[in-house]
Protein backbone atom coordinates (compact mmCIF):
# COMPACT_ATOMS: atom_id res chain seq x y z
CA UNK A 1 0.00 0.00 0.00
CA UNK A 2 1.17 3.54 -0.81
CA UNK A 3 2.53 5.72 2.00
CA UNK A 4 0.80 8.71 0.43
CA UNK A 5 -1.63 10.41 2.81
CA UNK A 6 -5.33 10.16 2.11
CA UNK A 7 -7.07 13.51 1.77
CA UNK A 8 -10.14 15.04 3.36
CA UNK A 9 -12.02 18.17 2.29
CA UNK A 10 -13.53 20.07 5.23
CA UNK A 11 -16.40 22.38 4.25
CA UNK A 12 -17.61 24.76 6.96
CA UNK A 13 -18.13 28.52 7.17
CA UNK A 14 -17.11 28.62 10.84
CA UNK A 15 -13.37 29.09 11.39
CA UNK A 16 -13.49 27.39 14.81
CA UNK A 17 -15.01 24.24 13.32
CA UNK A 18 -12.40 24.12 10.58
CA UNK A 19 -9.58 24.46 13.08
CA UNK A 20 -11.07 21.76 15.29
CA UNK A 21 -11.35 19.29 12.43
CA UNK A 22 -7.85 20.11 11.17
CA UNK A 23 -6.53 19.46 14.66
CA UNK A 24 -8.38 16.13 14.89
CA UNK A 25 -7.51 14.85 11.39
CA UNK A 26 -4.44 16.79 10.32
CA UNK A 27 -1.79 14.34 11.50
CA UNK A 28 -3.38 11.44 9.64
CA UNK A 29 -4.77 13.09 6.48
CA UNK A 30 -4.02 15.85 4.02
CA UNK A 31 -6.66 18.50 4.69
CA UNK A 32 -8.30 20.78 2.12
CA UNK A 33 -10.59 23.57 3.32
CA UNK A 34 -13.60 25.33 1.79
CA UNK A 35 -15.79 27.91 3.51
CA UNK A 36 -18.74 27.74 1.13
CA UNK A 37 -20.61 25.16 -0.92
CA UNK A 38 -19.55 26.63 -4.26
CA UNK A 39 -15.90 26.68 -3.19
CA UNK A 40 -16.27 23.08 -2.03
CA UNK A 41 -17.44 21.95 -5.46
CA UNK A 42 -14.54 23.74 -7.17
CA UNK A 43 -11.90 22.42 -4.76
CA UNK A 44 -13.31 18.88 -4.92
CA UNK A 45 -13.06 18.95 -8.74
CA UNK A 46 -9.42 20.01 -8.54
CA UNK A 47 -8.15 17.90 -5.62
CA UNK A 48 -10.47 14.83 -5.68
CA UNK A 49 -10.33 14.13 -1.92
CA UNK A 50 -11.14 10.68 -0.59
CA UNK A 51 -13.74 12.02 1.87
CA UNK A 52 -15.68 15.26 2.22
CA UNK A 53 -16.87 16.58 5.59
CA UNK A 54 -19.71 18.92 4.69
CA UNK A 55 -21.56 21.37 6.93
CA UNK A 56 -25.30 21.64 6.24
CA UNK A 57 -25.96 25.28 7.19
CA UNK A 58 -23.86 27.65 5.05
CA UNK A 59 -24.42 31.17 3.69
CA UNK A 60 -24.41 30.61 -0.10
CA UNK A 61 -25.79 27.15 -0.84
CA UNK A 62 -26.52 24.68 1.92
CA UNK A 63 -24.96 21.24 2.33
CA UNK A 64 -27.86 19.48 0.62
CA UNK A 65 -27.50 21.52 -2.56
CA UNK A 66 -23.72 21.19 -2.41
CA UNK A 67 -24.07 17.41 -2.22
CA UNK A 68 -26.36 17.41 -5.25
CA UNK A 69 -23.80 19.43 -7.24
CA UNK A 70 -21.04 17.04 -6.27
CA UNK A 71 -23.14 14.09 -7.37
CA UNK A 72 -23.83 15.64 -10.76
CA UNK A 73 -20.13 15.73 -11.62
CA UNK A 74 -18.45 12.64 -13.05
CA UNK A 75 -15.27 13.52 -11.13
CA UNK A 76 -16.84 13.87 -7.68
CA UNK A 77 -20.01 11.77 -7.72
CA UNK A 78 -18.39 8.80 -5.96
CA UNK A 79 -16.63 10.74 -3.17
CA UNK A 80 -18.25 9.82 0.17
CA UNK A 81 -19.75 12.81 1.96
CA UNK A 82 -20.15 12.95 5.74
CA UNK A 83 -22.47 15.70 6.92
CA UNK A 84 -21.28 17.68 9.92
CA UNK A 85 -24.14 19.46 11.62
CA UNK A 86 -25.60 20.84 14.80
CA UNK A 87 -29.07 19.82 13.62
CA UNK A 88 -30.54 17.05 15.74
CA UNK A 89 -33.83 16.52 13.93
CA UNK A 90 -34.09 12.98 12.53
CA UNK A 91 -35.85 14.38 9.45
CA UNK A 92 -32.70 16.34 8.58
CA UNK A 93 -30.58 13.20 8.90
CA UNK A 94 -33.06 11.21 6.81
CA UNK A 95 -33.02 13.88 4.08
CA UNK A 96 -29.23 13.81 3.91
CA UNK A 97 -29.07 10.02 3.70
CA UNK A 98 -31.74 9.99 1.01
CA UNK A 99 -29.65 12.42 -1.02
CA UNK A 100 -26.68 10.08 -0.76
CA UNK A 101 -24.68 11.19 2.27
CA UNK A 102 -22.51 8.39 3.63
CA UNK A 103 -22.69 9.32 7.31
CA UNK A 104 -23.39 12.03 9.90
CA UNK A 105 -21.23 13.69 12.55
CA UNK A 106 -22.95 15.98 15.03
CA UNK A 107 -21.54 19.06 16.73
CA UNK A 108 -19.85 19.51 19.14
CA UNK A 109 -17.24 17.13 17.70
CA UNK A 110 -16.02 14.05 19.49
CA UNK A 111 -12.46 13.51 18.19
CA UNK A 112 -12.77 9.72 18.52
CA UNK A 113 -16.06 9.65 16.56
CA UNK A 114 -14.71 11.94 13.84
CA UNK A 115 -11.61 9.78 13.37
CA UNK A 116 -13.55 6.51 13.33
CA UNK A 117 -16.17 7.67 10.85
CA UNK A 118 -13.61 9.10 8.44
CA UNK A 119 -11.45 5.99 8.84
CA UNK A 120 -14.45 3.76 8.08
CA UNK A 121 -15.09 5.61 4.82
CA UNK A 122 -11.42 5.30 3.85
CA UNK A 123 -11.56 1.54 4.48
CA UNK A 124 -14.65 1.23 2.28
CA UNK A 125 -12.90 3.20 -0.48
CA UNK A 126 -9.80 0.99 -0.31
CA UNK A 127 -11.94 -2.15 -0.47
CA UNK A 128 -13.86 -0.81 -3.47
CA UNK A 129 -10.63 0.12 -5.23
CA UNK A 130 -9.26 -3.37 -4.63
CA UNK A 131 -12.43 -4.93 -6.02
CA UNK A 132 -12.28 -2.61 -9.03
CA UNK A 133 -8.62 -3.47 -9.61
CA UNK A 134 -9.40 -7.18 -9.58
CA UNK A 135 -12.35 -6.65 -11.92
CA UNK A 136 -10.17 -4.99 -14.59
CA UNK A 137 -7.09 -7.23 -14.23
CA UNK A 138 -6.44 -10.53 -15.99
CA UNK A 139 -5.36 -12.90 -13.24
CA UNK A 140 -3.05 -15.04 -15.40
CA UNK A 141 -0.96 -12.31 -17.03
CA UNK A 142 -1.46 -9.50 -14.46
CA UNK A 143 -2.33 -7.23 -17.38
CA UNK A 144 -5.52 -5.21 -17.69
CA UNK A 145 -8.39 -7.26 -19.11
CA UNK A 146 -10.94 -6.27 -21.73
CA UNK A 147 -12.97 -4.23 -19.27
CA UNK A 148 -9.86 -2.34 -18.22
CA UNK A 149 -8.99 -1.70 -21.84
CA UNK A 150 -12.47 -0.39 -22.65
CA UNK A 151 -12.23 2.17 -19.85
CA UNK A 152 -8.80 3.37 -20.97
CA UNK A 153 -9.83 3.43 -24.64
CA UNK A 154 -12.82 5.63 -23.83
CA UNK A 155 -10.58 8.11 -22.01
CA UNK A 156 -7.88 8.23 -24.71
CA UNK A 157 -10.46 8.41 -27.48
CA UNK A 158 -11.96 11.54 -25.92
CA UNK A 159 -8.49 13.06 -25.62
CA UNK A 160 -7.69 12.28 -29.28
CA UNK A 161 -10.94 13.94 -30.39
CA UNK A 162 -10.21 17.07 -28.38
CA UNK A 163 -6.58 17.32 -29.54
CA UNK A 164 -7.24 16.14 -33.12
CA UNK A 165 -4.39 13.69 -32.68
CA UNK A 166 -3.98 10.21 -34.22
CA UNK A 167 -4.57 7.08 -32.21
CA UNK A 168 -3.37 3.61 -33.21
CA UNK A 169 -4.50 0.14 -32.20
CA UNK A 170 -2.58 -3.12 -32.42
CA UNK A 171 -4.32 -6.50 -32.21
CA UNK A 172 -2.22 -9.61 -31.44
CA UNK A 173 -2.90 -13.31 -31.81
CA UNK A 174 -0.34 -15.92 -30.75
CA UNK A 175 0.14 -18.17 -33.76
CA UNK A 176 -1.25 -21.73 -33.61
CA UNK A 177 -1.79 -21.45 -29.89
CA UNK A 178 -4.28 -24.32 -29.75
CA UNK A 179 -1.68 -26.62 -31.27
CA UNK A 180 0.86 -25.32 -28.74
CA UNK A 181 -1.52 -26.11 -25.89
CA UNK A 182 -2.41 -29.53 -27.27
CA UNK A 183 1.25 -30.42 -27.74
CA UNK A 184 2.78 -29.12 -24.51
CA UNK A 185 -0.19 -28.86 -22.15
CA UNK A 186 -2.25 -25.99 -20.78
CA UNK A 187 0.25 -25.27 -18.01
CA UNK A 188 2.93 -24.54 -20.58
CA UNK A 189 0.37 -22.57 -22.57
CA UNK A 190 -0.15 -20.34 -19.53
CA UNK A 191 3.61 -19.81 -19.32
CA UNK A 192 3.62 -18.77 -22.98
CA UNK A 193 0.79 -16.28 -22.42
CA UNK A 194 2.53 -14.82 -19.39
CA UNK A 195 5.83 -14.57 -21.32
CA UNK A 196 4.14 -12.84 -24.24
CA UNK A 197 2.49 -10.36 -21.87
CA UNK A 198 5.87 -9.43 -20.41
CA UNK A 199 7.38 -9.03 -23.89
CA UNK A 200 4.47 -6.80 -24.92
CA UNK A 201 4.71 -4.61 -21.83
CA UNK A 202 8.47 -4.46 -22.17
CA UNK A 203 8.23 -3.05 -25.70
CA UNK A 204 5.71 -0.24 -25.27
CA UNK A 205 7.42 2.30 -23.05
CA UNK A 206 5.49 5.59 -23.20
CA UNK A 207 3.31 6.36 -20.17
CA UNK A 208 0.19 6.81 -22.31
CA UNK A 209 0.58 3.48 -24.16
CA UNK A 210 -1.67 0.74 -22.83
CA UNK A 211 -1.80 -3.02 -23.42
CA UNK A 212 -4.37 -5.58 -22.30
CA UNK A 213 -5.36 -9.20 -22.71
CA UNK A 214 -8.32 -9.19 -25.07
CA UNK A 215 -9.29 -12.80 -24.44
CA UNK A 216 -7.76 -16.25 -24.90
CA UNK A 217 -4.54 -15.85 -26.86
CA UNK A 218 -5.53 -12.41 -28.18
CA UNK A 219 -4.07 -9.17 -26.85
CA UNK A 220 -4.53 -5.50 -27.76
CA UNK A 221 -2.43 -2.34 -27.44
CA UNK A 222 -3.50 1.28 -27.55
CA UNK A 223 -0.97 3.83 -28.82
CA UNK A 224 -2.23 7.42 -28.36
CA UNK A 225 -0.77 10.17 -30.53
CA UNK A 226 0.80 7.58 -32.85
CA UNK A 227 0.60 7.77 -36.64
CA UNK A 228 0.74 4.93 -39.17
CA UNK A 229 4.53 4.85 -39.34
CA UNK A 230 4.87 4.84 -35.56
CA UNK A 231 2.32 2.05 -35.18
CA UNK A 232 4.14 -0.11 -37.72
CA UNK A 233 7.50 0.43 -36.01
CA UNK A 234 6.09 -0.57 -32.61
CA UNK A 235 4.23 -3.57 -34.03
CA UNK A 236 7.24 -4.86 -35.93
CA UNK A 237 9.46 -4.43 -32.85
CA UNK A 238 7.02 -6.50 -30.80
CA UNK A 239 6.84 -9.17 -33.51
CA UNK A 240 10.62 -9.51 -33.62
CA UNK A 241 10.96 -9.51 -29.82
CA UNK A 242 8.42 -12.32 -29.52
CA UNK A 243 10.06 -14.33 -32.32
CA UNK A 244 13.42 -14.09 -30.51
CA UNK A 245 12.01 -14.73 -27.04
CA UNK A 246 12.86 -17.89 -25.11
CA UNK A 247 9.98 -19.20 -23.01
CA UNK A 248 10.83 -21.03 -19.75
CA UNK A 249 10.06 -24.69 -20.33
CA UNK A 250 11.28 -28.16 -19.37
CA UNK A 251 10.72 -29.30 -22.95
CA UNK A 252 13.01 -27.43 -25.35
CA UNK A 253 10.55 -27.98 -28.20
CA UNK A 254 8.13 -25.57 -26.53
CA UNK A 255 10.48 -22.64 -26.27
CA UNK A 256 9.42 -20.54 -29.29
CA UNK A 257 6.20 -18.81 -30.27
CA UNK A 258 5.35 -16.21 -32.92
CA UNK A 259 2.59 -13.62 -33.13
CA UNK A 260 0.41 -12.19 -35.88
CA UNK A 261 -0.40 -8.48 -35.60
CA UNK A 262 -3.06 -6.24 -37.09
CA UNK A 263 -2.76 -2.45 -36.87
CA UNK A 264 -5.09 0.44 -37.52
CA UNK A 265 -4.57 4.18 -37.16
CA UNK A 266 -7.45 6.56 -36.71
CA UNK A 267 -6.49 10.01 -37.97
CA UNK A 268 -9.83 11.73 -37.48
CA UNK A 269 -12.11 10.26 -34.86
CA UNK A 270 -14.95 12.51 -35.97
CA UNK A 271 -15.59 10.16 -38.89
CA UNK A 272 -15.72 6.83 -37.02
CA UNK A 273 -16.22 5.38 -33.59
CA UNK A 274 -14.11 3.23 -31.27
CA UNK A 275 -15.75 -0.04 -32.30
CA UNK A 276 -14.97 0.64 -35.96
CA UNK A 277 -11.31 1.20 -35.15
CA UNK A 278 -11.09 -2.05 -33.18
CA UNK A 279 -12.88 -3.88 -36.00
CA UNK A 280 -10.41 -2.60 -38.60
CA UNK A 281 -7.42 -3.59 -36.46
CA UNK A 282 -9.03 -7.02 -36.10
CA UNK A 283 -9.51 -7.32 -39.87
CA UNK A 284 -5.83 -6.49 -40.35
CA UNK A 285 -4.96 -9.17 -37.79
CA UNK A 286 -6.89 -11.81 -39.70
CA UNK A 287 -5.15 -10.72 -42.89
CA UNK A 288 -1.82 -11.44 -41.16
CA UNK A 289 -3.07 -14.85 -40.00
CA UNK A 290 -4.37 -15.78 -43.43
CA UNK A 291 -1.14 -14.77 -45.18
CA UNK A 292 1.42 -16.84 -43.34
CA UNK A 293 1.28 -15.54 -39.74
CA UNK A 294 4.24 -14.02 -37.83
CA UNK A 295 3.74 -10.70 -39.58
CA UNK A 296 2.29 -7.22 -39.27
CA UNK A 297 -0.52 -5.87 -41.44
CA UNK A 298 -1.88 -2.32 -41.26
CA UNK A 299 -5.40 -1.52 -42.33
CA UNK A 300 -5.28 1.33 -44.82
CA UNK A 301 -8.60 3.17 -44.74
CA UNK A 302 -8.51 4.41 -48.34
CA UNK A 303 -11.32 4.83 -50.84
CA UNK A 304 -11.00 1.13 -51.69
CA UNK A 305 -10.56 0.13 -48.04
CA UNK A 306 -7.61 -2.09 -48.90
CA UNK A 307 -5.41 -3.80 -46.34
CA UNK A 308 -1.71 -3.43 -47.01
CA UNK A 309 0.73 -6.12 -45.92
CA UNK A 310 3.69 -4.60 -44.11
CA UNK A 311 5.99 -7.53 -43.34
CA UNK A 312 6.67 -11.04 -44.48
CA UNK A 313 8.16 -10.20 -47.88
Amino acid sequence: MSDKKHSVLVVDDEHANIMALKHILGTEYKIYVAKSGNDAVEIAEESIPEVILLDIIMPDIDGYETLEKLQHSENTKDIPVIFITGLSNSDDEEKGLELGASDYITKPFSPAIVKLRVRNQIKIIEQMRLIEEFSITDQLTNMPNRRGFDARMKMEWGRALRDHSPISLLMFDIDKFKTYNDTFGHGQGDVALYSFARALEGTIHRPADFAARWGGEEFIALLPNTDVKGAIIVAETIRKNVEEMNIPCKDERAVKITVSIGAYTCLDGQNEDMSECISKADQALYYSKEHGRNRVSHYEDTVKGTIKDITGE
